[in-house]
């Protein structure tokens, strides 16, 4: 009986110990996690998910365009002047190379003078050669004006004063003392193109005009004397629908002096007046 009562007893101390075990269990599992939490550093919290617009993706970019003709592009193509099938003197086709190119003529027509070969060149905008003619010129050789020669009575001008000046100028057309339409090269120096005027039998103006040496076209007082077919339907067309630039060219020194030119044909002359920008 006392044996069959401690077994009893036994098993009710092994019962309530397990138990007992199993309630600090349960307490442990409650209180633990907020004390560690409690102990522990806070973990950085995940970051907040922020709404955004989609990445663009960029295109792929195209090679970019070739620069156009530009003088300041010295791999663009070269602008070279139209002689139309002409054979004109190196001067002047190294002048009109080099406006065209360079586009010193402002998109205007253009006048070329050679005194040295006594013939005029009109050009339109494009280049191209409209036509040429042959010229007389002043009879003294030079290429500066006299300082208030256009001041002068014709009567007062010496033989050494009657030069055609050369140089740059802008085409003007206008009237003269007489009344009679011209295309101003220098007003103030009184130098024009105009029609051969034939007045003084002696000068012998249309035979010189006509002849095919250039020996016999210095003439003039300075001013350019044209067939009167080429000035009339040819130059001042050119002026008036265009504007003009006549380059005079010179006889005294070059027209790279004169004018700041260079051989636009010339590779190594065109890269140093043209340098490729960075």
């Amino acid at each position: 009986m006392d044996d069959k009562k401690a077994d009893q007893n036994k098993s009710e101390f092994v019962d309530a110990l397990q138990k007992g075990l199993l309630l600090g269990v349960a307490l442990l599992v409650l209180v633990l996690p907020p004390l560690r939490m409690a102990q522990s550093p806070r973990a950085p919290a995940p970051p907040t998910a922020v709404a955004t617009a989609p990445q663009a993706v960029p295109a792929p970019q195209e090679a970019p365009a070739p620069a156009p003709e530009s003088p300041a592009n010295p791999r663009s193509p070269l602008r070279l002047a139209d002689f139309n099938g002409e054979d004109p003197s190196p001067e002047v086709r190294h002048v009109a190379n080099w406006a065209h190119h360079v586009g010193d003529h402002k998109q205007q027509a253009f006048v070329i003078v050679d005194k040295k070969d006594a013939r005029v060149y009109v050009f339109g905008p494009d280049g191209k050669l409209r036509e040429s003619a042959p010229a007389l010129l002043g009879s003294a050789h030079g290429d500066h004006s006299v300082p208030g020669i256009g001041d002068k009575p014709l009567s007062a001008i010496t033989a050494e004063e009657k030069t055609t000046p050369a140089g740059r100028f802008k085409a003007e057309p206008g009237l003269n003392a007489g009344n009679e339409d011209v295309v101003w090269v220098d007003y103030d120096a009184a130098v024009s193109m105009h029609r051969i005027r034939p007045l003084v039998a002696a000068e012998r103006r249309l035979e010189r005009l006509a002849s095919l040496t250039v020996d016999d076209n210095r003439i003039s007082f300075g001013c350019i004397n044209l067939p009167v077919s080429f000035y009339e339907n040819v130059l001042v067309p050119a002026v008036k629908r265009h504007g003009a630039v006549i380059y005079v060219l010179p006889e005294t020194k070059s027209p790279q002096q004169l004018f700041g030119s260079f051989d636009v044909e010339d590779v190594r002359q065109l890269a140093q007046r043209n340098p490729r920008r960075t």
